[in-house]
């Protein structure tokens, strides 16, 4: 008996369990942390997180206040919604990258609703501590979501060290600043995190071949960009 051929396309199809796997997985843990927060009743937040909101409110002072504001700006409300998106997705089509918009675009729209249904279904308080006008829902953080789903495709999209330094920065600045400004409880955060997370590799994997071409005709490799290749 001989074993089946294996050709590229099917080695790169299962090349991409792994995406699909680990998105189940984040979803699957935001899932279990939304269960325990309404078994809690919803409004008992987890001792460490009450710890934590108290050192927070205790040493509260500028820089970090006007800094915690820029980041609440950035992340929320018309800029994140609409300005920033529209931003980035003109950006990427003007770097021939149709197939990459089509992917930050639609990751940024599913996160966005997934955050609300969640909000929805958990209906979890928001910290009494809050220093920022917001809408009810606490769990999980809609500014943490946006920042790693946008941190997540970049770096998908441009896979440079740079841009996953400077996506895991802003990311975690974003999740600080939330439980700063007394909007979120960490849990909060790290949900809005795995939502984010999980959405960007879960629409990855089946646009993962698109992407590549796309990338590689946008920047063709440097033997092919040589005179008399």
């Amino acid at each position: 008996m001989t074993n089946p051929r294996i050709t590229p396309e099917t080695a790169a199809k299962a090349s991409r369990h792994w995406p699909l796997i680990s998105a189940l997985t984040a979803f699957g843990l935001v899932a279990a942390l939304a269960l325990v927060i309404v078994y809690r009743e919803a409004n008992k937040p987890f001792g460490f997180e009450v710890e934590w909101m108290g050192e927070i409110v205790e040493h509260r002072g500028q820089p970090w206040t006007a800094l915690a504001m820029v980041f609440n700006s950035i992340g929320g409300g018309i800029l994140a919604i609409a300005v920033i998106p529209v931003v980035i997705i003109v950006a990427l089509l003007l770097f021939r990258r149709p197939w990459a918009a089509v992917y930050y675009s639609s990751a940024t729209i599913l996160t966005t609703v997934l955050v609300q249904v969640v909000k929805y279904l958990v209906h979890r308080p928001r910290p009494t501590e809050i220093l920022v006008a917001t809408d009810p829902g606490s769990f999980p953080s809609g500014h943490s979501a946006n920042a790693a789903v946008m941190a997540a495709t970049l770096a998908i999209i441009f896979p440079r060290v740079w841009v996953w330094v400077l996506g895991s920065i802003y990311t975690i600045g974003m999740m600080l600043s939330r439980t700063y400004l007394g909007a979120h409880w960490i849990s909060d955060t790290v949900g809005g995190l795995l939502i984010g997370i999980g959405v960007a590799i879960m629409l990855w994997a089946p646009l993962a071949t698109r992407l590549h071409r796309e990338s590689e005709l946008a920047h063709p490799p440097i033997w092919q960009r040589l005179p008399g290749t």
